[in-house]
C-alpha cells in the first residue's frame, strides 16, 4: 500500500511523515484517511483500547475524525480515522502571535464544551490516576499520600480528554475544530483535566500562557484556580512514570509542593 507522508503538528496538508519518537507511532494520509501506525512496542491492549475511545467518543457528538477501521499493516497495528485537512491550534498560536487571547478563548469554549458531555463507558479518571501512582518509583509514604489525595477529590463523571493542547485541536479549511488523539481519554473531574492542560502549557515552558489558559478557563467554567491547582501533585506523579528525563526534576518537584508554592505557578 502507497501513503502520502504526513506531519501532523504543522499542517494536515504537508507531505511530510512525522516520527512520534516518545509514543512508538508513525502517522500518514492517504487521501481522505488518516493512518497512525503503531511500533511493535506498542502494548496490543493499549491500541484496542484508543480504537475504542475513539468509538465511544464519536458517540457523543463532539467533532472528532471519525473512526474507520483498526486493522493491520505490514505486521503493525493501524489506527485509520477521516482525514481532516486543516491547521492545529499549536501552529496557528505559533504564527499568529497577535491573536493569542482570541485564539485561547475558542481554546477553553471547546474544552469546556467536551467536559460538559458524558461518556458513561470510558474507564474512570480516579481509577487510572491510582494506577498509576502504583507504578511511580516514589516512596511507599508518598504514594500512600497521593492516593489519599486523589480519594479526597471531588468525584466527578465529565468526559476528559487527557491531553488536550493545542496541538491536538485541528481548525479545519472551513473554520471547524475536530479534537484528536483521544487515547487518554477518561470520565472524570473537569478541573483535573484542566490541571493536565495547565501542566502540558509549564513542559513546554509556557508559563505565561498557561496563566492565561488557566484564568480564562476558570472565568468561564465558574471555579477556583485552586480546585484546579490542586491536582497537580497528582498528575505530576503520573506524567513521571513516562520516564522523560527532561521533565523528571520539575515534576519530582511538583509533587512535593505545598498549596502556597502551586499558586506561584500561576502567573495570573
Amino acid at each position: 500500500m502507497c501513503y502520502i507522508k504526513f506531519e501532523r503538528e504543522h499542517n494536515m496538508e504537508k507531505n511530510n511523515k512525522i516520527k512520534d519518537e516518545t509514543a512508538a507511532k508513525d502517522f500518514y494520509a492517504q487521501d481522505d484517511r488518516f493512518y497512525k501506525i503503531f511500533d511493535e512496542s506498542k502494548s496490543v491492549a493499549d491500541i484496542l483500547n484508543e480504537a475504542l475511545n475513539l468509538a465511544r467518543v464519536e458517540e457523543t457528538g463532539i467533532r472528532i475524525p471519525n473512526f474507520i477501521e483498526l486493522t493491520s499493516i505490514d505486521g503493525r497495528w493501524a489506527l485509520i480515522t477521516k482525514n481532516v485537512k486543516g491547521t492545529n491550534m499549536a501552529k496557528l498560536l505559533e504564527e499568529n502571535p497577535d491573536k493569542e487571547d482570541e485564539l485561547l478563548n475558542r481554546f477553553v469554549d471547546i474544552q469546556i464544551d467536551i467536559q460538559n458531555r458524558k461518556c458513561p463507558l470510558l474507564s474512570r479518571h480516579i481509577d487510572k490516576m491510582n494506577r498509576k501512582i502504583a507504578q511511580t518509583d516514589l516512596s511507599a509514604t508518598l504514594r500512600y499520600d497521593l492516593h489519599n489525595r486523589i480519594e479526597s477529590m471531588p468525584r466527578h463523571l465529565d468526559l476528559c480528554h487527557g491531553d488536550y493542547n493545542p496541538s491536538n485541536v485541528v481548525i479545519s479549511e472551513d473554520d471547524e475544530a475536530y479534537i484528536v488523539d483521544w487515547t487518554h481519554a477518561t470520565q472524570g473531574n473537569a478541573e483535573a483535566d484542566a490541571a493536565r492542560t495547565f501542566l502540558l502549557f509549564l513542559l513546554d515552558d509556557k508559563k505565561k500562557r498557561a496563566g492565561k489558559y488557566l484564568t480564562l478557563y476558570c472565568e468561564k467554567k465558574g471555579c477556583s484556580y485552586k480546585d484546579v491547582l490542586a491536582w497537580l501533585p497528582i498528575l505530576a506523579a503520573s506524567q513521571s512514570v513516562k520516564g522523560f528525563k527532561n521533565e523528571s526534576a520539575f515534576l519530582h518537584s511538583l509533587i512535593f509542593m505545598d498549596d502556597n508554592q502551586l499558586e506561584e505557578l500561576y502567573e495570573r
